[in-house]
């Protein structure tokens, strides 16, 4: 059995400060899992980035249960599609940062924020959020200049943005939860807490 009621099947920090903030107790384990041959083989059957960052996420998640018998394992994924489908990656380099950061601009994208809670190697729960999101028309000088500030913490990120941080400036409108967009649907995963009794309802 693990330590805490809930174990984190990733190394996020935008996910630890999220359930440390709403003080869910858990432990974090890494899932060890090549995101980057994992995403490319569930592309290559088709799936569209909702699916796929279900797909991510509960292949995470059955990934740390397998190693926690009789723990929760919440396991998470985000990915990012523009208004035509058009899947985005994170950045390999800056180069690419920049790169991906004049394709949002003045452009509607979609992040699908996933999780699932696996018991025993075994999916229990799942909610995907979608949050769409409209950056404003970016100067070339702008880009350079937020990568010039951020980029060191903006790199990990997909869509190359911190909301919670000068990320907030790319944008000129978001419907959906900021939760999500930190990488986590918490407001659904708390409920689901509460229903199984981890935390007092």
């Amino acid at each position: 059995m693990p330590k805490t009621p809930i174990v984190l099947a990733s190394q996020s920090a935008s996910r630890r400060a999220l359930l440390n903030a709403a003080q869910v107790p858990f432990e974090a384990l890494s899932p060890q899992v090549d995101e980057e041959a994992a995403k490319e083989a569930l592309r290559a059957d088709g799936l569209d980035a909702r699916k796929l960052a279900d797909a991510l996420a509960e292949l995470k998640a059955l990934r740390v249960s397998r190693r926690v018998p009789g723990g929760l394992v919440l396991g998470c994924d985000q990915t990012l599609s523009l208004d035509d489908g058009t899947m985005i990656d994170k950045a390999v380099d800056r180069a690419d940062a920049e790169r991906i950061l004049k394709l949002l601009s003045g452009r509607v994208h979609y992040l699908h924020s996933a999780a699932v809670m696996a018991l025993n190697g075994e999916p229990i729960w799942r909610h995907i959020e979608r949050v769409r999101m409209t950056v404003r028309p970016l100067s070339d000088a702008f880009i350079a200049q937020y990568l010039d500030r951020d980029w060191e913490e903006c790199r990990w990120c997909v869509g190359c943005y911190r909301i919670e941080g000068p990320g907030a400036q790319l944008f000129a409108k978001v419907e959906g939860s900021q939760f999500a967009i930190q990488g986590l649907p918490l407001l659904p995963l708390l409920d689901f807490l509460r229903i199984r009794g981890v935390l007092a309802a």
